[in-house]
């Protein structure tokens, strides 16, 4: 079983940067592709970014070249550093881990508006 616990959400204003962190019980998260997911009212689930257990990523065409994701084995955390913030990034974050299983956090609010 692993515990994620996110943080770092917000309001912020349209150009803005927040960074979301998320920690992860269990001693095997170098194993685990860790995710940032979010989910805006009405509207489904979708993948923003991801980073597997050897460094390689992908994110979704909307925050390419805004947002970053990058992870600390030693911490067990992984993050979510998003600059250039849009009304359109408005959501709740949800982090995301996955070996075999899927596990998620309780969500981060992250809204963008002036």
């Amino acid at each position: 079983q692993v515990q994620l616990v996110e943080s770092g959400g917000g309001l912020v204003q349209p150009g803005g940067s927040l960074r979301l962190s998320c920690t992860a019980s269990g001693s095997i998260f170098g194993a685990y592709v860790m995710g940032w997911y979010r989910q805006a009212p009405w509207k489904q689930r979708e993948l923003v970014a991801r980073i597997r257990s050897g460094g390689s990523t992908n994110y979704a065409d909307s925050v390419k070249g805004r947002f970053t994701i990058s992870r600390d084995n030693a911490k067990s955390t992984v993050y979510l550093q998003m600059n250039s913030l849009k009304p359109e990034d408005t959501a709740v974050y949800y982090c995301n881990a996955m070996l075999g299983n899927n596990y998620w956090g309780q969500g981060t609010q992250v809204t963008v508006s002036s």
